[in-house]
């Protein structure tokens, strides 16, 4: 009896303590860890060898947008971006297929306030650097965007095959 009790009250505050969890504007269960590998892809590892891709970040004419748009990496590749803000506000670069950054971007919508430091992601503040290093273990074509409400919008998405 006396385990059986103790055991209800350890499942009990793990239920309880899940929405604690949850990364701020997700439900419990939605925040932002990421599985090992993913569709797109899989955090790198920072001591191997990797491909340089610089990522320029910047608003031009009302338009913000990410310089490359378009990138071609081979299977199996490891990239080390190299993100540069050179605009005058914070822009992110999020990595996921079209369909999950689509989603996220709308949750970003409900909570602007959303800043990104996972694997395959990073805000990045005007005049400032960052770097992701991921690899693309699977073909397809996959997306970049910038997630911060009306960002996208304005023309901050790029594309990213992989062969």
């Amino acid at each position: 009896m006396i385990l059986q009790r103790a055991l209800a009250t350890v499942l009990a505050v793990g239920l309880l303590s899940a929405g604690a969890l949850a990364a701020p504007g997700h439900k419990p269960g939605e925040g932002h860890d990421h599985p090992a590998e993913t569709a797109y892809g899989k955090p790198g590892d920072p001591k191997k060898p990797a491909r340089i891709v610089q990522i320029v970040m910047r608003e031009s004419d009302g338009k913000m947008l990410f310089i490359p748009d378009t990138l071609k990496i081979r299977k199996g590749e490891q990239v080390r971006f190299q993100l540069r803000n050179n605009g005058e506000v914070d822009h992110e670069f999020v990595v996921a297929t079209l369909e999950d950054n689509l989603k996220h971007m709308k949750e970003m919508e409900k909570n602007p306030d959303m800043e990104h430091d996972d694997p395959n992601a990073r805000r990045v503040k005007p005049k400032k650097t960052a770097e992701i290093v991921w690899q693309f273990t699977k073909a397809g074509t996959f997306d970049f965007s910038c997630l911060i409400p009306g960002h996208r919008q304005s023309g901050m998405f790029g594309t990213i095959v992989v062969e």
